[in-house]
C-alpha cells in the first residue's frame, strides 16, 4: 500500500533523509521561525562553514528550506509548506495503523 500524501517517492526519500540527521533537523528549526544566513548558523555548530553549506544544500534539496541573495549573504529560510507536506504523509501512515489497531481490537472483542 503506497501513501504519499502529494509527494513522489524521491521527494518522500530526500525529505526523510535530509530529516535524519539531527544538525539539519536543528537547522529546518532554526529556519523555520525567521531566516539566517549560512555564517550564522554555522557560527552555532562545531563543523566548518564548509560542512554546513553541505547540510544547507541537502535541505535545500528536499525542499525543506529555500536559500536566496541578502546583499553578500545568503539567507536560508524553513519552507513550513514542505513540512506540512511530510507532516501529511506521517498523518496517514497514523490512520492506516490506527484502523489496524481497531479491527484487531474488534476481533478481539468478538471472541469474548
Amino acid at each position: 500500500m503506497v501513501v504519499q500524501a502529494d509527494l513522489t517517492d524521491d521527494e518522500v526519500d530526500r525529505i526523510f533523509r535530509a530529516l535524519a540527521d539531527a544538525t539539519r533537523r536543528d537547522i529546518v528549526r532554526r529556519t523555520l521561525g525567521g531566516e539566517a544566513s549560512v555564517s550564522e548558523l554555522a557560527s552555532e555548530y562545531q563543523m566548518s562553514f564548509a560542512a554546513v553549506q553541505k547540510h544547507v544544500a541537502v535541505l535545500e534539496g528536499a525542499g525543506l528550506v529555500t536559500k536566496h541573495p541578502h546583499g553578500r549573504e545568503r539567507k536560508v529560510r524553513g519552507n513550513p509548506e514542505a513540512i506540512r507536506r511530510a507532516q501529511a504523509l506521517l498523518d496517514r501512515y497514523e490512520q492506516i495503523w490506527r484502523t489496524r489497531i481497531d479491527k484487531l481490537d474488534a476481533l478481539l472483542a468478538s471472541d469474548d
